[in-house]
């Protein structure tokens, strides 16, 4: 929708799906933007008056009902898919007007994606896998920029094409396959009047109506949205989630401490914390954790990431998660791991044969659920 408004010297930047962000901070300055591949960089594009960059976020914000002006000098609004906008006013920014874009990513990151580049190990790729098939809640922590919703969007590639999926977020960013059963919603914004504001909780409350098999939260951020989490998953819901913290550890204090503070002993409901980690240094992006939730609301870390040969090593088995499949499913450890290890070949099938896409990587997952045998024969 953006191109369609025309925005003059941003649309040629707008047109390249390699950028991730591009930022205007001012008259007769340089654009940056920030490349997938090669981070924050300065471009020779500039725009000749902070005039025009009003203009520019006045359009943007008149498309979706927004105004921005010296009276309310802050725009933060979502266009179509998921394109987001953040606008300033002088004097808040005193250099000048700011136009804020984070783009929409047309082809989202796959398992296959993650697993090429090293971000993920195929075991750890695998037991996250098995954890989806048996419906376990999952969250995923990190910090900004950390790789959390593109995880929380390779989740999605496990899922079962007959489950019904509603997913919650401020911003489009996940994608699942057209086939799914998928209902994707929005938050949204009160309008100048301060009416009108959809939040997640409002969202979050509503989907447990919708009969959903798995509920997909982009962001956890406030006490009431995190209870409403644990009472979805308490009630049957197998929940996958985002939320800020750096490891585990924090993730857990986080969540029992003020200002969220859920009680302890509903940690458990949570099967797995994943938590991403990214390196302001080289740019790279990389799952740092992976921990059970042990039956007393303790955490055991099952995957760690060593820095130093880049790589996720297993420091632990795991004894609380897969008990729990095994106490449901009556499987013994020896079948357990067989399965384990099946999905580790057909992860290195499709990174193999290159299926990157999230249709064609859906499709395979769909396929190992309805026809196994069929689809470990190709990979054999």
């Amino acid at each position: 929708m953006l191109r369609s408004i025309g925005l003059g010297e941003i649309d040629i930047l707008m047109s390249d799906d390699r950028l991730e962000e591009i930022a205007i901070n001012g008259a007769k300055k340089a654009i940056w933007v920030y490349h997938r591949k090669w981070g924050w960089l300065k471009t020779n594009v500039e725009i000749e008056s902070d005039d025009k960059i009003r203009y520019y976020a006045s359009t943007i914000g008149r498309k979706v009902g927004r105004q921005i002006s010296t009276l309310d000098p802050l725009l933060d609004v979502t266009i179509n898919v998921g394109d987001r906008v953040n606008a300033t006013l002088e004097p808040i920014s005193n250099e000048g007007n700011t136009i804020t874009i984070r783009k929409y990513s047309p082809d989202p990151w796959t398992i296959s994606s993650f697993l090429e580049f090293n971000t993920l190990s195929y075991e750890a790729a695998a037991l996250l896998w098995h954890a989806i098939q048996y419906e376990l809640s999952i969250l995923i922590a990190g910090g900004t920029a950390s790789g959390k919703t593109s995880m929380l969007n390779i989740l999605a590639n496990f899922f079962q094409p007959d489950h019904r999926v509603i997913s919650i977020e401020d911003t489009r960013e996940l994608k699942l396959p057209d086939f799914m059963h998928w209902i994707p919603m929005l938050t949204r914004l009160p309008n100048p009047e301060g009416k009108g504001e959809v939040t997640m909780l409002h969202l979050l409350q509503n989907s447990l109506r919708q009969r959903p098999d798995k509920i997909i939260v982009g962001e956890i951020r406030r006490p009431r949205e995190a209870e409403v989490l644990f009472e979805a998953i308490h009630t049957g819901h197998s929940v996958y989630a985002t939320f800020h913290a750096n490891n585990a550890k924090e993730t857990l204090t986080r969540l029992t401490h003020q200002p969220i503070n859920v009680p302890r002993t509903m940690m458990p409901a949570l099967s797995l914390i994943v938590v991403q980690y990214r390196n302001r240094r080289t740019g790279k992006r990389r799952t740092f954790q992976i921990a059970e939730i042990n039956e007393d609301g303790t955490h055991t870390v099952l995957f760690q990431y060593d820095p130093h040969k880049d790589k996720l090593k297993k420091v632990a088995k795991s004894k609380t998660f897969l008990g729990t499949i095994k106490e449901f499913t009556g499987e013994t450890d020896a079948q357990v791991n067989a399965e384990i290890v099946k999905k580790e070949k057909v992860l290195k099938w499709m990174v193999d044969n290159k299926i990157t896409s999230v249709d064609e990587v859906s499709r395979i997952i769909a396929e190992f659920y309805t026809n196994p045998s069929e689809l470990m024969k190709r990979v054999k």
